[in-house]
């Protein structure tokens, strides 16, 4: 029998609202929401375990989400107001999914390529960014995502919804920025800060086709001296306008694709 729940006031609705709204809830249970078809399917891709799915009648039926999800431990529907609550997107598709956490391990990443292209943002503040860079990552395929200095849980509902399941599809890591340094040179990838420093080069100057981070800061602040110091080349794009630097997602597309083709000419 399908359960159903018509109360905000359930407890189990309760605890849900606090993951959608608090990351300490989020953290301590190791939950998260996901809200949509398309990304529930690249969660279930990515390997992330789903715990429950819950459906509009509305929009949905149990069916449809039995078959997005066949082994789901629990499907529950909900009502118009429950479901309302629960989402975080105006316009939505009637289902939504409570996934366990995944550790972001530094060394648990593994790459398949010898050249490994890498992107590293340093303590990007704001979830709209983050869900960018992941989606920018996910259309070059780079082999993973460092955050270094984490601001944010990356099951923010906003990453989830802004990187349309690209949270799903690229490997991800998190670190500070001494352990992320270290890592990457202990797999032999080069550093290449971008930054408005007197150092910097023009990123166009150089090669990406071999092993490569691509590292980028935040708007406001940029990236730390310590990522300065330690890059193998600062790089920067020539602004041509009156200001002098990009939001940080376009600036780390401009650089991402340049090495993307680099490395496609290359092959």
């Amino acid at each position: 029998m399908t359960k159903k729940i018509s109360s905000t006031q359930n407890s189990l609705i309760k605890d849900l609202i606090l993951y959608k709204e608090k990351s300490r809830a989020r953290r301590r249970a190791g939950l998260f929401l996901i809200e949509g078809k398309r990304e529930i399917g690249l969660a279930v891709k990515g390997g992330y375990t789903i715990v429950h799915l819950l459906y509009n009648p509305v929009i949905r039926s149990e069916d449809d989400c039995r078959a997005l999800v066949p082994d789901v431990d629990e499907c529950v529907e909900v009502s118009e107001d429950v479901y309302q609550r629960l989402a975080y997107r105006d316009g939505t598709e009637g289902i939504l999914a409570v996934a366990k956490f995944k550790d972001f391990r530094l060394d648990e990443l593994t790459f398949q390529r010898k050249n490994p292209l890498v992107l590293v943002a340093e303590a990007p503040e704001k979830p709209g960014n983050i869900g960018a860079l992941l989606r920018t990552a996910d259309a070059a395929r780079l082999d993973a995502v460092i955050i270094a200095n984490p601001k944010t849980d990356m099951f923010n509902p906003n990453i989830v919804r802004s990187s349309v399941g690209c949270l799903f599809t690229n490997q991800i890591a998190t670190g500070t920025t001494a352990e992320v340094i270290q890592f990457l040179r202990k797999n032999g990838i080069s550093i290449f800060c971008a930054a408005l420093h007197s150092s910097s080069v023009e990123y166009s100057t150089i090669n990406f086709t071999q092993p490569s981070a691509i590292v980028v800061g935040t708007e406001a602040d940029g990236l730390s001296d310590e990522w300065l110091h330690q890059a193998d080349s600062n790089i920067v794009i020539p602004m041509q306008g009156a200001i002098d630097s990009l939001n940080v997602s376009v600036a780390a597309g401009i650089l991402i694709f340049e090495a993307s083709r680099q490395r496609h000419f290359k092959s």
